[in-house]
């Protein structure tokens, strides 16, 4: 069996975006079919974002600085998609398309030219470690220890 180089990037729930803030998706089962944005088309008009019952598309800066008549895009959430096809259906220029739910995180990561939302293992810990913060719980012990100090 040989070993198969994947420099595939891992990407993380950017815990620090203010869309975390915002209710989780409900239900037990995930929904059937998840809104994926092809950026390279977006124009950034927010006719999508109206339609979007829970919430889950937000507005990213475009790609490139540089170009100022590309200065804003859409991404939707994918934790927070209820596959409900507003936006697919309200885009005109037809750059959402809805994905089964499996097939949408391939989708989204070959679709999505930027992303606030999530974001690599390697800025996470940048930025934990800049804010002296850490995602782990803290030990029942320390935490029990703590309480009988008081």
């Amino acid at each position: 069996m040989s070993e198969q180089n994947d420099d595939r990037e891992v990407l993380v729930e950017n815990p620090f975006h203010t869309a975390r803030f915002k209710p989780k998706r409900k239900g037990k089962k995930p929904p059937k079919l998840i809104a994926v944005v092809h950026q390279s088309g977006c124009t950034g008009c927010e006719v999508c974002i109206a339609g979007c019952p829970v919430d889950s598309i937000e507005l990213v800066p475009g790609p490139d600085s540089s170009n100022p008549g590309f200065q804003q895009m859409v991404e939707i959430d994918i934790a927070r998609c209820i596959g409900c096809q507003n936006c697919s259906q309200d885009c005109p220029w037809e750059t959402i398309t809805m994905y089964e739910h499996n097939d949408s995180f391939i989708a989204w990561g070959n679709e999505t030219l930027k992303s606030e939302l999530y974001i690599t293992e390697e800025s996470l810990n940048k930025a934990l470690d800049s804010e002296n913060l850490s995602l782990e719980k803290p030990a029942e012990e320390s935490v029990e220890e703590a309480n009988s100090e008081s």
